[in-house]
């Protein structure tokens, strides 16, 4: 299996601003508040969102940052996304491939939701070298999957999981 291209998610946007629900969805809401909840501090001076959608989460984790990236391969998500984010000045959002177009710095925290299944393992392996290296000493990286199979992934949720558990230098919590 291969990474799913970009064309993939601008197909999803062309047919629905909010493809996967994440405006009116429960199951959406409730990832939420239970992944702010599980972050270890109450604050972060930089955050990089991997995958932010519309950004719906990113508005959530916004107040919770000092200065948030989020990141979307999709241009109309990217679009949506900094609409929903124009009142909040500490947050950048971007059009960006990870890992081929990574930014610079370092982050103490990066979120990476529902996004690690959409690249085959080769590029997963890449991104979570790249989120490896761009930790802070004390940075954290959520990640959160739905485990169930998806026909048109490379990779199910357990599988990302069970990556990012074989990346020296990450330790995981479950």
């Amino acid at each position: 299996n291969t990474s799913l291209p970009a064309a993939y998610f601008d197909r999803m946007y062309a047919g629905d601003r909010d493809p996967w629900g994440f405006e009116s969805r429960w199951y959406e809401r409730r990832k939420y508040d239970v992944t702010l909840a599980s972050l270890p501090h109450a604050s972060y001076p930089r955050a990089l969102e991997i995958g932010c959608s519309i950004g719906v989460f990113t508005a959530m984790l916004a107040p919770r940052c000092d200065e948030l990236l989020a990141v979307d391969v999709s241009a109309a998500a990217v679009v949506a996304a900094q609409e929903r984010l124009v009142g909040d000045p500490h947050v950048e959002v971007r059009q960006l491939a990870v890992p081929a177009d990574w930014p610079d710095g370092r982050f103490d925290l990066i979120v990476l939701s529902e996004v690690g299944y959409y690249f085959d393992r080769p590029e997963l392996d890449q991104l979570l070298q790249q989120i490896r290296d761009s930790l802070t000493a004390d940075g954290a990286v959520v990640a959160v999957h739905w485990r169930h199979p998806v026909a048109d992934y490379p990779l199910s949720g357990d599988d990302v999981h069970g990556r990012i558990a074989a990346v020296d230098g990450l330790e995981t919590m479950d």
